[in-house]
């Protein structure tokens, strides 16, 4: 393996000098016999010890009966033995000196009691002997330039791929070979792969921090279903950020944080897929939502190498038929990418070579831009040297499948992309194959559909942005304990929110009707009256809000309206009185709130708030702490941010003062990490610039509420 990596593990599992394969097949079929048949048949050039007590020779090889009977200590051990074997072999294996060992056998957590013993005798040989340990139950690793097969997958059973810059880290051993395919049958050069398996030892982020240090590798595919261990996950984007590798992910499956019933509105609108959005954006990695995307994003970042497309990118879009050039705008508006018309400049150089095409974007070139080289290449240098757009998209539709157009094609596509070396060209291309990675060899993105190329165009600003945006530091907040009660009801989490600089406006808790009347008098405005409950979190739903309330008259009847809709709509829950406060109206509403991921820690969210919450989900999300700058940032991303921002004459909103409460409300969830799961406050009303904001709901749930058995 060339890396700078000082793990042995890493090197002993990509670039092994010599591989032993315990319970190695004479036949070719199993999953014993396919490692030797693939090392040999593909060349690979270190050592192959079989292991297999039963037989003198393996596919031409000798066999050993056990690894301690082996003529030297392997790089390498391939265990293709199940359960209690298995362990057998990684014992021995440990007590040798082995470096790494692959698990392909099944027999472990994921078949019962026994199988999760035996797992965790392979966890603790693993920490105890030093031995990296791929597995159990998986599909192994490749380095492909090395030809060091470690797997049993059927991809490999004709052709190895080509060298290049792409390396595979997925859990699941089927999605990765699928992902390895895809791209071997497209042309497209990888250098490592890792199917990780139930991950007794090696996670998927041990894998990705190893390809961060890895020279071969410039663009890391990874597929998740979870994430064991946040911080280790974190800290492989970090060190593959900071080498300058480009991480596409796809995240597959919901966790079991995302499986609990949410207990605030919080938790509903920031579900545990929605987490990983906010890891992968902290930490400069680009999801993506299907396998194709993950292929052909991985794919056309390799291709472009140093080209850049823009953080917000545009297309200047090429066809041959007006038809297509539609398909291709409908596309872009579709994923955001824009279409802006070209400059004047550009459009006269187009007419002067295409008296009939139409110039502005779309670009209807018409059946004449592949008349000739000549005549495309020209085309093309217009388009390019225009800066009105960050790329040019060419639809190239069924023409590189036509010798004569594929020779005018590639000749103009070639000159005109060294001429270029800064500027992206895009191409809509199916097939052949053949012609593809010709393109891709020239720095061209190719793409197989309209959708796709606008899709992948999106993506790669997204990994622009990255690039563009390092990572925020993380300003440390240290831990301190929950102030006493402060989950008890809205009062004592309000008070506690306060203290940490939230702002809420002045309240006062009553305990009779006597109370009420004197803090109405107290108040002397219209009153906004709560049932105060650790147990009733919904208190409008059993009438448990009384508004507009006038003097102390009022407050008394208002009082024990409250306390007998409690009685007889929760009549379990235990009530501390009645929280009395002023009314308070107009402004914009939002919700705040967080919760404490099981995984990554604390996540703070934003949105449109009040009733329209959980109808209109139009949130943001961040891990926590972010600065008030990164809370900007979120207010901006909401569709709502425009009624924060003075749209069709209104007052623009103090939006200062809202992003000061989300970062202040993100702190107080980081201090009191290990022992807050959610806050929520909705709304948070968001007064006219200058005018600050007022908070009037808050909740706070503890790591271990009480029974919400009577809650509402």
């Amino acid at each position: 393996m060339t890396s700078t990596s000082t793990d042995r593990g890493a090197a002993a599992i990509f670039s092994p000098r010599s591989i032993a394969i315990v319970g190695a097949s004479t036949e070719p079929t199993k999953t014993g016999g396919r490692p030797v048949y693939m090392l040999r048949k593909h060349g690979y050039a270190g050592a192959i010890y079989p292991v297999n007590p039963k037989v003198d020779t393996v596919q031409g090889l000798a066999a050993f009966a056990s690894l301690d009977d082996l003529p030297e200590v392997p790089d390498l051990v391939l265990v293709a033995v199940p359960g209690a074997a298995a362990v057998a072999a990684l014992e021995a294996a440990a007590a040798r000196g082995v470096g790494a060992a692959i698990v392909l056998s099944a027999g472990f957590s994921e078949s019962g009691a026994e199988g999760e013993a035996l797992q965790r005798r392979v966890s603790a040989l693993a920490r105890e002997s030093g031995m990296r340990i791929v597995g159990p139950n998986c599909l192994g690793a490749i380095g492909v330039r090395e030809r060091a097969i470690g797997t049993f997958s059927i991809a490999l059973e004709q052709e190895m791929p080509l060298a290049g810059g792409i390396s595979i880290v997925s859990q699941s051993g089927n999605i990765g070979s699928a992902a390895l395919s895809m791209l071997a049958d497209s042309g497209v050069g990888l250098a490592r792969f890792i199917a990780t398996g139930n991950e007794a030892d090696v996670q998927a982020a041990d894998a990705i921090g190893w390809l961060a240090d890895d020279a071969e590798t410039r663009v890391i595919l990874c597929c998740l279903e979870t994430c064991r261990d946040g911080p280790r996950l974190t800290d492989a984007l970090e060190r593959a950020f900071r080498a300058g590798k480009t991480v596409i992910a796809l995240k597959i499956g919901t966790s079991e944080a995302g499986q609990k019933a949410a207990l605030s509105h919080t938790g509903g609108l920031a579900g545990s897929d929605r987490v990983f959005d906010a890891v992968f954006a902290r930490h400069g990695a680009v999801r993506v939502h299907s396998l194709e995307e993950l292929v052909e994003v991985a794919a056309a970042a390799e291709a472009i190498g140093k080209r850049r497309i823009g953080a917000q990118p545009s297309a200047a879009m090429i066809a041959a038929s007006g038809g297509f050039g539609v398909m291709m705008a409908d596309a872009a508006s579709a994923h955001g990418v824009g279409v802006n018309p070209l400059g004047d400049g550009a459009q006269a150089r187009i007419r002067a070579i295409l008296p009939l095409a139409a110039t502005a974007n779309p670009i209807d070139a018409t059946a004449q831009m592949s008349a000739s080289p000549d005549v495309l290449e020209a085309l093309l240098d217009a388009t390019l040297a225009d800066d009105a757009n960050t790329t040019a998209c060419l639809m190239l539709a069924l023409g590189m499948g036509i010798p004569r157009l594929r020779k005018v094609f590639t000749e103009a596509l070639t000159r005109v992309s060294a001429r270029h070396p800064d500027k992206l060209l895009v191409a809509c291309i199916a097939g052949p194959q053949a012609a593809v990675a010709d393109l891709r060899a020239q720095g061209i993105a190719c793409f197989p559909t309209i959708d796709a190329a606008m899709r992948g165009i999106a993506a790669l600003g997204r990994v622009e942005r990255a690039r563009l945006s390092p990572p925020p530091p993380v300003v440390p907040v240290t831990p301190a304990p929950l102030p006493d009660g402060a989950t008890r009801n809205e009062a004592s989490a309000k008070a506690a929110l306060a203290e940490a600089g939230l702002p809420f406006p002045p309240e006062i808790s009553a305990t009779s009707a006597d109370d009420a009347a004197q803090a109405a008098d107290e108040l002397g405005v219209p009153l906004a009256m709560k049932i105060l409950s650790p147990d009733i979190q919904h208190k409008s739903d059993i009438g448990g809000v009384a508004l507009n309330v006038h003097g102390a008259q009022d407050a008394r009847a208002a009082y024990e309206r409250l306390i007998a809709a409690a009685a007889q709509h929760a009549p379990k829950a235990r009530i501390d009185g009645v929280l009395i406060a002023p009314m308070t109206t107009g402004g914009t509403e939002l919700i705040l709130g967080t919760i404490t991921d099981p995984t990554f820690g604390p996540v703070v969210m934003v949105g449109l708030g009040g009733v329209f919450a959980e109808i209109f989900k139009d949130t943001a999300l961040r891990l926590a702490p972010v600065t008030e700058e990164q809370a900007l940032d979120m207010l901006r991303e909401l569709k709502a941010f425009a009624l924060l921002d003075g749209a069709r004459g209104r007052t623009p909103a103090d939006v200062q003062a809202a992003a000061s409460a989300v970062a202040a409300l993100s702190r107080f969830a980081m201090r009191h990490a290990d022992a807050v799961a959610e806050i929520d406050i909705n709304p948070l009303l968001v007064r006219d610039a200058g005018q600050g904001a007022v908070a009037l709901d808050a909740l706070i749930i503890g790591r271990t509420q009480p029974s919400q058995e009577a809650a509402v």
